[in-house]
Order: C-alpha cells, then sequence, then structure tokens
C-alpha cells in the first residue's frame, strides 16, 4: 500500500462491527469484544471507558431497547476517527433513553449519567425503519 499524496485522502480505518443477542449473557461478550479490537498499545484509560460504556449501553438496549424476544439483536460498531473512539449501540426499540436522578440507594438508573460523565460527547439518533442508536466519542489522548 502507498502513501496517501498531497492528491489522495488518508484510507480511513473500517470499523468494527457485531451484533449480538439481546440477552443479559452479551454484555460481557461485548466488552470482550471491543477491548480485542482496540490496539494492543491503547491507553488503560481508553479501554476501561469504552468498557464502561459499553457494558452501559448494551445493558440499557437489552433491558429497555430489545423487545423481550429472543431474536432480537443488539448492534455494536466502534470507529476511530477525529481524535476519538466512537461506538455506536443500536436496538430496534421504540423507548427513547433518558437521564434521570436516581435514588442514591438504588442498584440501578446511574447508566446515561456515566456515559455523560465519560464521554466527549454522545446523542441518541433514530434509525430507520424502527429503533435508535446511541452514540458516544471518548477522546484518544486526554489533556
Amino acid at each position: 500500500m502507498s502513501a496517501p499524496t498531497a492528491t489522495q485522502p488518508r484510507v480511513p480505518t473500517i470499523p468494527s462491527h457485531w451484533t449480538f443477542p439481546a440477552h443479559p449473557a452479551s454484555v460481557p461478550r461485548a466488552r470482550r469484544a471491543v477491548a480485542d479490537a482496540l490496539p494492543a498499545d491503547s491507553a488503560t484509560q481508553l479501554a476501561d471507558d469504552l468498557s464502561l460504556l459499553t457494558s452501559e449501553l448494551v445493558t440499557n438496549a437489552i433491558r429497555h431497547g430489545a423487545p423481550h424476544n429472543e431474536d432480537q439483536l443488539v448492534e455494536l460498531i466502534l470507529w476511530p476517527t477525529d481524535g476519538h473512539y466512537w461506538l455506536a449501540v443500536s436496538d430496534p426499540g421504540d423507548g427513547w433513553p433518558v437521564t434521570r436522578t436516581s435514588n442514591p440507594y438504588a442498584c440501578d438508573g446511574r447508566g446515561l449519567v456515566l456515559v455523560d460523565r465519560v464521554s466527549t460527547a454522545w446523542a441518541v439518533v433514530p434509525r430507520r425503519p424502527c429503533g435508535k442508536s446511541v452514540i458516544t466519542g471518548v477522546r484518544l489522548h486526554r489533556g
């Protein structure tokens, strides 16, 4: 492969893509897949942040986004661009994620608060014909 020239754009990295059954056993599998897709020299903090985001978003997609049907899938896409690693978690459900304040003694309800704290940016976008994607970005280098 030749190096890009002034007239040739840099070829982008192909995103990593996975689908998992909408089942709780898919959460650790998704975390492992994302960790394995990162370059070996990735910073520990980047790997930890992406692992946390994967856990939270896949769990939310399974609990709230995928109708309780064994045929439903949760989709993950991971790609580096513009100084960030971007993670998209998609599900077929109608529900829209909502950040909420939870009881400090509750065992759940903090997922999107964590996503907001760990991410550089995040958003929810509709998918056609149904469902949505939660997309979150983490800076490659913090400073």
